[in-house]
């Protein structure tokens, strides 16, 4: 189906079915003619997306970035190093074992 459809379909504007998948949040509609088609995977992944703003009430672009940190691991490390510093996430437990092989080499002249 085309995107007044799907979007008559799921509650909301065409515009808006657009501007999610600016954001990333649309699996790849696009046909060879470059219209967008939609079908039951993309209607269920829009619907989830919509159910997830509303429960957590956030927006279409924080839930992206929400996508965008468990996608890219350099970002998911870096807001993690956020969450530890300001105090919301707590940081990982250091494991005995880790530190027994940081003090084997810390002996050996070895850098941690």
């Amino acid at each position: 189906m085309r995107i007044t459809e799907a979007a008559q379909r799921l509650g909301t504007s065409p515009r808006m079915l657009r501007y999610r998948e600016n954001l990333g949040l649309l699996p790849p509609t696009r046909e060879r003619s470059g219209h967008r088609k939609f079908g039951d995977g993309e209607l269920r992944a829009v619907s989830l997306a919509l159910e997830l703003e509303r429960v957590y009430d956030v927006s279409p672009a924080e839930l992206a970035f929400g996508v965008r940190v468990l996608a890219d691991p350099e970002v998911r490390a870096r807001v993690r190093e956020l969450g530890e510093r300001i105090g919301r996430v707590s940081a990982p437990p250091v494991r005995a074992l880790d530190f027994e092989k940081e003090k084997a080499l810390r002996w050996l002249g070895r850098k941690v």
